[in-house]
Parts: structure tokens; C-alpha cells; sequence
């Protein structure tokens, strides 16, 4: 299926802000309006869906009119592009009220990460590319306490993105943020850790393949549904997974990862990305890239496949911005991961 992309955002774009999920805003709205002010100190004008701030009770009773939102925001000529609110864990029950003709007739940036992933994958699965990135709550909101070197990096990728680039490794990382309910603490940053970089656990020479993935929790919630990816859509993609901040075991990825091969899915895949587990001890951290090696070479004989461990995505901070759908090189022998081509389309 040809990649469906959108246009590139710009000075003075329409971005439209909602709630696929958890009504966090409704909880925080300190930390949600933190996330506007640094959103539009980039450039950019800002439409409220009504899903963005309702309460959590009325948004988990009512998934329809979340769906409506997204359907909306699609449609609605003002609006260049779509960042979630929050992640969640119940946006699997909106997916059937999406509207896919107007989603794919009217393609708009689409980004948000851990329980968007039930969309961001699902959209990509009908030709979109989208985003896994960050959240308007849980990214944006920490934005002006990043390093300039971060702000340059997604204020790069929203407005001029390069065709083709190396994706970034950031010096330090952070596991969450301290306790929201404390307003002085608005928009904060745990303490930073010195980051060793990426984990070139195995493979050789260079992988090309298309990015597809997200939160690995979320990601159980769809297997066995009408939403989970045809036999062959695995079919040379590079595959990328995290933890979420519950701090899954590693038996239960384990068991989850193994579920991937029995179905034939690590078979067909060009790569494996895994990001940085939140919360993991380094000892955990190591044990997890063993277990994960362990799935793929020993149980399913693909020693070939390339892994690649403690990537800046998922749940710790910063987070690169990874673009479903878009064609990614893994170098084994330089151990660098490239971008090919714009997950935008080419402007007029």
C-alpha cells in the first residue's frame, strides 16, 4: 500500500488538541495548559475539541464522541494537525466509530504515544503515515525545561523536516515526571541520567524496512481483533516496542514478544527497535535486551534480525519522534538508524 502523507506543518499552523483516551486534562489542567503555552510559543494556533477537556467520566462513558472528534479534526479545513491530549488505556473502544474515507481523503499530522497507539497503528494500517511522539501532557508540557538541542529537534520535525536524516541520541534521559498534583512542579523534569546510547544487540551489514509500532502494552489489546494487522503487513517491516510507565515484567514481554513469532510476524520483519524501558534498573534494562535477544534467536532462529536496544522513544523523556509507515535503515557495522525519505509529502 502506498504511504498516504501529510503536509509538513508551518509558522502559524492550526494544531487541534483532544482526548483519544484518559481525560487528563480534566485532572491536571495545569500541566495540559503548560502543553498549550509551549505549543503555540512555537508558532503555532491552537482548536480545543470538546474531548480535550471533558471530564474523564463523560469522555470513558461516551467513546463515540471521542471518535467524533478525531472524525472532525480530519475533516475540518482549519486544522493542519492532530496531537493527543494524553495517552490512556481504554482508545481501542473508539476505533470502531472512526471514520476511515475522511481520514485518508484529508491526511493531517496525527502523533501521540502510548495508548495512541491503538490509533496511530490502525491508521497506518489503511495507508497513514503517523506519529508516535509527543503528547501534548507528557512531552510539550516539558518542553521549555528540555535542552535547546531537543526543542531545535522537534521544532525541526513539525516544521522543516529534512527528507532523509540520522536519528538523534540525546546525552541524558528521564524517567517521568515529578508529582503533577504539585503546581510548582508544573512542566518538570526528573533527574537526568547520562544516556550510553543505542544497544546494537545483533545483526549485520544494513536492514531497510517500513516503521510500524508503538506501546507494546497497548499494542495486546489489539491482537485478535479486527484492528490487528494482516498475516502479511509484517511483511520487511522494522518493528519498534516499549514499556509503559507500569513497569510491565519481563516475563510478560517476554510471553508478548513470543506471541509475535508464533504468528509469524518476526519472521517477516526487517528490524526490531526497543526503547528505553521506564523505570527499569540497569540490571532489569539488561535483562530485558537478553530476554528479547533470547525470543528472537533462540525460540524463533533469526539470528539475523537486527535488534537494537535503549532507544530514546516511549515513556522516558526526550523522545524522538518515529513516523509510521516511513522507510527506515538500520546500519549494523556504523550502528546508526536513518530515516530515507520525509514522512511528509513534497511541498508544491
Amino acid at each position: 500500500m502506498k504511504a498516504i502523507k501529510p503536509n509538513a506543518l508551518t509558522q502559524g499552523a492550526t494544531i487541534a488538541v483532544l482526548s483519544p483516551s484518559w481525560g487528563g486534562p480534566s485532572v491536571f489542567p495545569h500541566i495540559y495548559q503548560q502543553g498549550l503555552k509551549n505549543l503555540k510559543a512555537m508558532g503555532f494556533n491552537i482548536i480545543e475539541y470538546p474531548s480535550a477537556t471533558a471530564p474523564d467520566s463523560a469522555l470513558f462513558t461516551n467513546p463515540e464522541m471521542r471518535a467524533a472528534d478525531i472524525n472532525d479534526a480530519f475533516a475540518n479545513p482549519q486544522v493542519d494537525g492532530i496531537i493527543a491530549t494524553i495517552g490512556g488505556s481504554d482508545s481501542a473502544r473508539i476505533l470502531r466509530y472512526l471514520d476511515m474515507d475522511i481520514i485518508t481523503a484529508k491526511p493531517k499530522l496525527f502523533m501521540g504515544y502510548s495508548d495512541t497507539t491503538t490509533l496511530t497503528t490502525y491508521l497506518n494500517q489503511h495507508g497513514l503515515v503517523t506519529f508516535n511522539g509527543p503528547s501534548v501532557m507528557a512531552g510539550f508540557a516539558q518542553l521549555h525545561n528540555h535542552s535547546a538541542e531537543y526543542q531545535h529537534y522537534v521544532s525541526t520535525q513539525l516544521l522543516s523536516p529534512p527528507t532523509e536524516q540520522v536519528l538523534p541520541v540525546f546525552s541524558h534521559y528521564y524517567h517521568g515526571y515529578p508529582d503533577w498534583q504539585n503546581p510548582s512542579q508544573c512542566g518538570a523534569l526528573s533527574e537526568p541520567i547520562n544516556n550510553s546510547g543505542p544497544i546494537f544487540v545483533q545483526g549485520e551489514g544494513c536492514a531497510t524496512g517500513q516503521l510500524f509500532g508503538g506501546c507494546i502494552e497497548v499494542l495486546e489489546m489489539l491482537k485478535g481483533t479486527q484492528y490487528w494487522p494482516a498475516p502479511e503487513f509484517w511483511h520487511t517491516k522494522v518493528l519498534f516496542l516499549e514499556t509503559s510507565q507500569e513497569k510491565p515484567s519481563i516475563d510478560y514481554v517476554q510471553y508478548w514478544l513470543r506471541n509475535y513469532g508464533v504468528m509469524g510476524a518476526l519472521q517477516q520483519l526487517s528490524g526490531l527497535m526497543i526503547g528505553r524501558p521506564r523505570d527499569y534498573s540497569k540490571a532489569e534494562q539488561a535483562s530485558l535486551i537478553n530476554t528479547v535477544q533470547s525470543v528472537i534467536k533462540d525460540e524463533f532462529n533469526c539470528p539475523h534480525l537486527p535488534i537494537v536496544c535503549n532507544l530514546d522513544f516511549g515513556h522516558t523523556d526526550p523522545q524522538m519522534i518515529l513516523p509510521l509507515g516511513v522507510t527506515i535503515k538500520i546500519d549494523c557495522e556504523h550502528q546508526r538508524l536513518s530515516l530515507l525519505e520525509s514522512a511528509f509529502q513534497a511541498p508544491n
